[in-house]
């Protein structure tokens, strides 16, 4: 990189969750600040306080705790450039407001909202859109068409107002973005845009430069939705003296579908979390899933957003966080929108799930296990898990394909007793349960090949006698290897099962052979 000391940011507002598109941009600063040898840097960007959601902030920090993504300063960790929430630096921005207005790149402007919407209606009503801007400032009750004497006057009687960016009239605009490439823009398009509100605080595009300067921000990555910000951006830059920064704006998250930007709509329709974590609306009360709720593995669910609008230029999917790093560079960032794709999500953590050792995931089962009431040893879990991890996506789903070697079935699966429990079942698992009562050594592969024997020795159909006998022990036609469900249940509980299923289906529920 051209600079030496590479600084970025992450800076949300705590107005709500943190949607998980904030989340690939808080990473995407990560990853490029760690390959570079930088510095990551949280801040609050607490501006605007009527948007304002208690707990939003610590939301927001326990989202990133989870996800692992770590910062070198910040709100919780410090750093010589605090504070880094908005709110507390308040004081510091009114003098770069004023700073803009005594050299002629800014203004007072004192129409009032009401004021302006009545030009607004007017203007709708003419089928026009009103601008803000070099046009129509000199028409408006603002510090450059008025007097001296004039803003003096309703300056000292409180008349409240706000700071206005003086955009220049006919201007090009030359950016370079990372992503993007040169952009060019006419100022005759932008609109003179408030940096200081009337009560006191600054707003996003103020507050976001000063501290940037401030903070020594090298490089700005961030959503393309602030791509039409970055004009105004470099214009204050310029108007204070000051080097920007380079700025990279990423492509946006779309809707599976792919046409328009992923929203909770689309996560509430579809069935998927849009957030990392859950969140429950303090007002309303609404309860919203997340990824960490729903079952996801923080490092799959990082490795998913990472590959949502960055490749490596090969055919790899599966990164772990020091891998990224390593890997991880703008050149490689798309310009067009990422289909999110909540199978592909499922996909991830199933890869990062099968990879965990069945001693780990075995301890991630137990406390499933203990909700349901079932008390059992780690090494046993252990032994289950390694079976059935393979058929499973979430450590959740675990049960589903492990529930009958803990407990014999109540019943048996209607569509399987009428296509598989044939005429001669009954008689053939009697014969089988004599069969394994004389096995003395009851491991998968003795029982296997015992009673392969004996089904080759009788002449019966290998099919015909594996069905009704997982039946018997499972109760319907799935599960893994049926001698290793009989191995880990045991010859006892095998053979009670077996006596079991023989009395519920007896030889009157025999009526299909077919």
């Amino acid at each position: 990189m051209n600079k030496k000391n590479i600084r970025v940011r992450f800076a949300p507002s705590p107005t709500g969750p943190l949607h998980i598109g904030g989340v690939r941009t808080a990473l995407y600063n990560y990853l490029f600040a760690k390959h570079n040898g930088g510095r990551f840097i949280l801040r609050i960007e607490d501006t605007d306080q009527s948007r304002f959601v208690p707990g939003a902030e610590e939301y927001i920090i326990e989202s990133f705790k989870w996800c692992g993504i770590q910062f070198d300063e910040g709100v919780v960790t410090g750093g010589p450039f605090g504070p880094y929430r908005q709110s507390e630096r308040k004081k510091m921005y009114k003098q770069f407001a004023e700073q803009l207005i005594t050299s002629g790149d800014a203004y007072y402007a004192f129409d009032t909202a009401e004021e302006l919407n009545q030009i607004r209606k007017h203007y709708e009503a003419e089928k026009k859109t009103f601008i803000y801007n070099a046009v129509e400032r000199k028409r408006l009750k603002n510090s450059l068409s008025l007097s001296e004497q004039e803003v003096s006057e309703l300056i000292d009687k409180n008349t409240p107002f706000v700071v206005r960016f003086k955009m220049p009239e006919d201007h090009t605009i030359i950016m370079n973005d990372l992503v993007r490439g040169k952009v060019e823009v006419n100022t005759k398009s932008l609109d003179d845009k408030i940096l200081f509100k009337s009560d006191g605080m600054p707003t996003y595009h103020l507050a976001n430069v000063v501290d940037d300067h401030l903070m020594q921000i090298s490089h700005v990555i961030r959503g393309e939705e602030w791509l039409p910000s970055l004009p105004l951006h470099l214009m204050l830059y310029n108007a204070f003296g000051w080097e920007a920064p380079e700025f990279a704006h990423l492509p946006l998250l779309l809707k599976p579908e792919g046409n328009g930007k992923l929203s909770k709509r689309d996560g509430d329709r579809l069935g998927f979390p849009v957030f990392p974590l859950q969140w429950k609306d303090p007002k309303s009360g609404e309860v919203s899933s997340g990824y960490r709720e729903e079952g996801y593995f923080p490092e799959a669910f990082i490795n998913m957003l990472a590959l949502l609008g960055w490749n490596p230029g090969d055919e790899r999917e599966l990164f772990s966080m020091d891998e990224l790093v390593d890997d991880f560079s703008l050149e490689r960032v798309g310009k067009s929108g990422s289909k999110f794709d909540p199978e592909k999500a499922k996909w991830f953590n199933h890869q990062y799930l099968i990879r965990k050792s069945d001693a780990e995931l075995a301890g991630l089962f137990l406390p499933v296990l203990k909700k349901k009431g079932i008390s059992t040893d780690l090494q046993t879990v252990t032994k289950i898990v390694g079976l059935v991890k393979e058929r499973v996506n979430f450590v959740h789903e675990l049960w589903g394909e492990s529930y009958f070697f803990f407990q014999s079935p109540e019943s048996y699966d209607e569509k399987a007793v009428k296509k598989r429990w044939k005429a001669v079942s009954y008689d053939q698992m009697n014969e089988l349960k004599t069969v394994l009562t004389g096995i003395e050594e009851f491991t998968p592969v003795n029982t296997e090949s015992v009673v392969k024997n004996w089904i080759e020795e009788k002449g019966y159909g290998m099919g015909v006698v594996m069905n009704a006998f997982r039946l018997l022990i499972v109760g319907v036609l799935k599960g893994p290897h049926l001698f290793a469900i009989i191995t880990l249940i045991g010859k006892e509980e095998t053979l009670e099962r077996i006596n079991r299923g023989l009395e519920m289906l007896g030889r009157k529920e025999v009526v299909n052979d077919n």
